[in-house]
């Protein structure tokens, strides 16, 4: 089983950035679609990006396109969402997940979690 560790969330006040990382373990991963999902307090969790095996395609929520970028590193293990232009709605713990058939936004379909990292946005 893969595991996950998310790392890079923090405190940041709106309109600023940050830059998340997921190292997995295995040596697998690019067998692996990578999705990213978050979860607000009081509110189910939720898609918000993921990217195909080779990182060629990659995919988001209507609520964070044109501001979150997700890329991955296969050589590293590693998948990054860079996340620009944070709002105080974008608070939430956010997690990375595998899935070794092609992605989805139903966080049902994914086979294994990171315990997540916080995200804070200040207005």
């Amino acid at each position: 089983q893969v595991q996950l560790v998310e790392s890079g969330g923090g405190l940041v006040q709106a309109g600023g950035s940050l830059r998340l990382s997921c190292v997995a373990s295995g040596r697998t991963f690019s067998s692996y679609a990578m999705g990213w999902f978050r979860q607000a307090p009081g509110k189910e969790r939720e898609f918000a990006a993921a990217i195909s095996r080779g990182g060629g395609t990659s995919y988001y929520a209507d609520s964070v396109k044109g501001r979150f970028t997700i890329s991955r590193d296969n050589a590293k293990n590693t998948v990054y969402p860079q996340m620009n232009g944070l709002k105080p709605e974008d608070t939430a713990i956010y997690y990375c997940a595998v899935r070794s058939r092609a992605h989805s936004e139903s966080p049902q379909a994914y086979d294994s979690w990171g315990q997540g990292t916080q995200v804070t946005v200040s207005s």
